[in-house]
């Protein structure tokens, strides 16, 4: 997909909207959104309609995340999301976003090596339609960033609570609350940045510990439960528009006074954008 001379592009199919140029989110966009110290509004989607209005609404990235198996398909945890899923699931969001950057998750075990996960990246990126993929783990993985980067697929890294591991940690809980454990998520996040990461995500993460984690990378750091020092914040969209059954404690239910769901997520883009969400109840302590 090529732009316009003056850097505009059209993507998704036509829902009503006009035909002003429409300036898409990058890469390059983001990393300029934290040098001036803009806030990245960001939340999940799955499907068209969502997408469109996430997208019509403010929304900088959209991540088709492996949350899907739990707010879309019903299960109790990510884990038996396919990585067709996650294509099918790019691919309707891809069609409804024309502003923000479509990101697509690496389901469980789609990365367990460096080959497998740049087999599995670039389908999500030819037949999804993806502009990055997002993976979990830390230093381990930064062979496969570095390989998926040559390879010009770009990279949100994600450390803190990584759900594709909640057997391994014991259910869902917060990280970096230890002192060695805050050690070890530095180290991470500066090998998968310097492996070529460009964004990293930090969920259920002590609000001080990810405020400086943001401020000692280079590449945004959008947080999910990591408090208001991050660059950004993500949102699962059902948590937003209060259609969770269980919600967590550090989202926040847009819907119920909003007054419908553009409402809604207009709402949080605001909140974000004016850093008034997360607020200090959001947020865990070391």
């Amino acid at each position: 997909m090529s732009a316009s001379a003056s850097g505009s592009q059209s993507r998704g199919s036509g829902h009503g909207e006009s035909d002003a140029p429409i300036t898409p989110v990058t890469v390059a966009a983001l990393a300029a959104m934290k040098s001036r110290a803009e806030p990245i509004a960001c939340l999940t989607a799955y499907d068209f309609g969502f997408a469109a209005a996430c997208d019509q609404s403010g929304v900088d990235l959209l991540l088709v995340g492996d949350s899907l198996g739990m707010v879309v398909q019903g299960h109790e945890t990510t884990l038996p999301v396919s990585v067709d899923d996650v294509v099918y699931h790019t691919q309707c969001v891809a069609r409804g976003a024309q502003r923000a950057l479509v990101v697509a998750d690496m389901p469980f075990m789609s990365h367990t090596d460096v080959e497998l996960g740049l087999l599995n990246a670039g389908k999500l990126m030819k037949a999804g339609g993806a502009q990055m993929v997002k993976l979990e783990g830390g230093a381990e993985q930064a062979a496969l960033v570095e390989r998926l980067t040559e390879n010009g697929i770009p990279v949100c890294a994600h450390l803190g609570l990584k759900p594709q591991r909640v057997h391994k940690l014991g259910g869902y809980r917060v990280q970096g609350r230890a002192e060695q454990e805050a050690r070890d998520m530095e180290a991470d996040a500066k090998a998968l940045e310097q492996a070529g990461a460009d964004l990293l995500i930090l969920e259920c993460v002590p609000a001080e510990l990810a405020k400086h984690l943001a401020q000692s990378l280079r590449m945004p750091v959008v947080g999910i439960g990591a408090g208001r020092g991050c660059d950004g914040q993500i949102l699962v969209l059902h948590d937003v528009l209060g259609v969770t059954r269980h919600p967590p404690r550090f989202a926040e239910d847009f819907g119920s006074s909003a007054g419908g769901v553009m409402a809604a997520i207009r709402a949080y883009v605001t909140a974000v954008k004016q850093a008034t969400f997360p607020g200090k109840e959001h947020e865990f302590k070391a």
